[in-house]
């Protein structure tokens, strides 16, 4: 455990390394989910029937919950560029624990996504969205936000090992851009098409959505939806839960592996 904890630590210093020597994909990453709250907080919410204060209370949780399923895209990228740049290799010949390296990678994300979320909270105030729930539920919905976003991320290192090339890699990240919209984050599903509506609720993040934003105080359960969205703290929990117990054991064994 104690070499895990060293190593681990180790990687993570280095990601954070990588992240202030390469500012401008961190900027864009970081203002990308800005842009989309400001289009669509103001296109969009002009242009739906519900008022566009009320839109954007709905928006805001849903928006940040997309951002923090964004962790497949970046875990996927930067596993993939340093698996076929060779730098998984030189990890493996070193005496690392083979946990410490996509478990380092995973911490930094997490790291960034953390320090990202307060521009992206501070413009949807300025915005008009407010927090209606108490300073408990509010922690914990950003505690929902970054174990979505943690676990997420060990579903993209699993796959960016098992890509064949960083450019591979890059256009199955472009295509999770689809997720967010097959989900309850930017529309409610209650006029979808009935087998549409299950698939959106049945997605994870349409769990972690409902829950956000219940504990926010920005908008109750929605009536007859599946499971995960009626019970929406349990749904995002179990899901995140799962998506860790499943994809993290699975990534250390591919990089052990090579």
């Amino acid at each position: 455990m104690s070499a895990l904890v060293h190593d681990g630590t180790a990687v993570l210093g280095r990601h954070l390394q990588r992240v202030r020597h390469a500012p401008a994909i961190t900027v864009m990453t970081q203002t990308m989910p800005i842009v989309f709250l400001l289009f669509f907080g103001y296109v969009f919410g002009s242009a739906l029937a519900m008022p566009g204060a009320e839109y954007r209370s709905q928006l805001v949780p849903g928006l940040l919950v997309a951002t923090a399923a964004g962790g497949l895209m970046t875990g996927m990228f930067q596993a993939a560029q340093d698996a076929h740049r060779g730098v998984m290799d030189r990890f493996r010949t070193m005496p690392v624990s083979r946990a410490a390296v996509p478990l380092g990678q995973a911490l930094a994300d997490l790291v960034t996504s953390a320090v990202g979320t307060v521009p992206l909270l501070l413009v949807g105030l300025a915005m008009g969205w407010r927090i209606e729930g108490t300073a408990l539920e509010a922690l914990g919905a950003l505690g929902l936000l970054l174990l979505f976003r943690f676990a997420t991320t060990w579903v993209g290192i699993l796959l960016g090992l098992a890509s064949k090339s960083e450019e591979a890699a890059g256009q199955l990240g472009s295509a999770t851009f689809m997720l967010p919209l097959l989900s309850n984050a930017y529309i409610p599903t209650d006029n979808m098409p009935e087998w549409l509506r299950t698939v959106a609720e049945w997605n994870p993040i349409s769990a972690v959505t409902t829950a956000v934003r219940l504990l926010f105080g920005n908008a109750p359960v929605p009536a007859d939806a599946a499971w995960p969205v009626a019970h929406p703290v349990a749904g995002a929990l179990l899901w995140s839960l799962a998506l860790l117990a499943l994809f993290a054991p699975l990534a250390v064994r591919r990089y052990a592996r090579g």
